[in-house]
């Protein structure tokens, strides 16, 4: 009877593995890529220059970047404040919180974007007082904020909260007992800690913050110059058949995008040896 080498079959088997996987990667990810990049140079340096330094394209570009500054650093301070909440106390609706947290990743971003319109639109729940204040939300800066912070919290209360988790309050409560102050704790013990996974968390927030589409989408209005952000300036250019424009502006996301990668790799490295230095 002829006998199967287990160890030959197993390399066999890996190398089938991993030669499928980077197949996928090369086909639904590398192609996609290269051709964003080479359609946007296709035609020389002087249009993809001439394309991103369009009026349009700077004010989306800025635009993208100051809903990112804002949206940001208010999910990392709900995330850090919610996460210690939940790994820290018992309290009342603890598992409600949690079950929130978790909304946006269940509700589609476009829905997300129509119930900002139904509450804060012209003929919305708010709407009509909002306008008698002079308070315009809804295809202005303001909803593209509040749709982006809705779409993004999650983020780094979700890398925070298993982290934070497993650490327990051992260090906490011994920092208490030595006379520090809630304060004093949470700058000198707890952010020490969770300081990669929150860098982490931010990361992706702010990834996301920048390549959303859908619920931008509902509540911007599509104004140029004016409520346009990057992927939604990218769309228009398409559709106007500007192709260059098009995928200048998606290249330069594109690039973000690989930025955001090199970083969360870096990132995950730090947090793994840092995780591996504790234990």
């Amino acid at each position: 009877m002829k006998r199967h080498n287990p160890g030959t079959e197993s390399r066999t088997a890996q190398v089938l593995l991993i030669g499928l996987a980077l197949a996928f990667l090369a086909f639904f990810l590398m192609l996609p890529l290269i051709a964003v990049f080479s359609e946007a140079l296709k035609q020389g340096l002087g249009l993809f220059l001439s394309a991103v330094s369009n009026p349009d394209a700077l004010s989306a570009i800025r635009l993208t970047l100051i809903i990112a500054a804002i949206s940001v650093p208010l999910n990392m301070v709900f995330g850090v404040a919610a996460s210690w909440a939940i790994t820290k106390f018992s309290f009342p609706g603890k598992n409600l919180l949690l079950t929130l947290i978790d909304l946006p990743f269940s509700v589609s971003p476009v829905v997300s974007g129509l119930i900002f319109v139904l509450l804060f639109g012209a003929q919305g729940l708010l709407g009509p007082w909002l306008s008698a204040q002079g308070v315009k939300i809804i295809f202005a800066v303001p909803g593209i904020i509040l749709a982006t912070v809705f779409i993004t919290f999650p983020f780094v209360a979700r890398e925070l909260i298993p982290l934070m988790m497993e650490q327990g309050k051992d260090d906490e409560e011994a920092a208490l007992s030595l006379g520090a102050n809630g304060w004093q704790t949470f700058w000198h013990v707890t952010l020490p800690n969770i300081r990669w996974g929150l860098l982490y968390g931010v990361l992706l927030c702010n990834a996301r913050a920048m390549g959303e589409f859908g619920a931008v989408s509902v509540v911007s209005g599509h104004i140029r110059g004016e409520t346009n952000t990057m992927p939604l300036h990218v769309e228009i250019l398409y559709n106007e058949y500007d192709f260059v424009g098009a995928f200048a502006v998606a290249s330069l996301l594109a690039a973000l995008a690989l930025v955001t990668l090199v970083l969360k790799t870096v990132l995950e490295w730090r947090f793994d040896l840092h995780s591996g230095a504790r234990h």
